[in-house]
């Protein structure tokens, strides 16, 4: 199983008295999306299930990739790793998830998911890290396949 775990591109400053849920992206961050979208488009899969954030920066993020989305309000930022493992059928999914969302959930759980820890772990703004969970010689195993940043594009 692939999980594509794509951090959600820059967005405006939270001004005083917004809901965080309602911040938009900058046109950077537009720009960011855009090229991220079109990297992912080139290597996902049509059947890939696309998991979305309920913030608007995530929503904006993952229009880029003009693809149905399905917004899961348990993705919210500050979510536990556990739900989006849930979310995701980790690793039981027959097809590639990608999850659009926040740090710093998102390094937490790719963490927990390649060296079985928790931990604070980065993920640029706009950037993805793509992780497969496969058998081999009969054992489980999880590995990096790419990480990559939308200003390396």
């Amino acid at each position: 199983m692939d999980l594509i775990l794509w951090r959600h591109a820059e967005a405006e400053v939270i001004a005083p008295g917004q809901d965080d849920l309602q911040r938009a992206l900058t046109p950077k961050g537009e720009r960011q999306a855009r090229r991220m979208a079109a990297w992912l488009n080139h290597r996902l899969p049509a059947t890939t299930r696309v998991l979305v954030s309920p913030a608007l920066r995530c929503r904006q993020t993952a229009e880029a990739l003009g693809r149905e989305v399905r917004i899961v309000p348990t993705l919210a930022p500050d979510a536990a790793i556990s739900t989006h493992i849930e979310a995701a059928r980790w690793p039981k999914a027959n097809e590639p998830v990608l999850i659009c969302g926040h740090q710093p959930t998102l390094g937490r759980l790719a963490a927990q998911l390649l060296a079985g820890v928790e931990q604070d772990w980065a993920v640029k703004k706009g950037g993805v890290w793509w992780l497969r969970w496969r058998l081999r010689e009969g054992l489980p195993e999880v590995t990096l396949h790419a990480v990559q940043g939308p200003d390396a594009l």
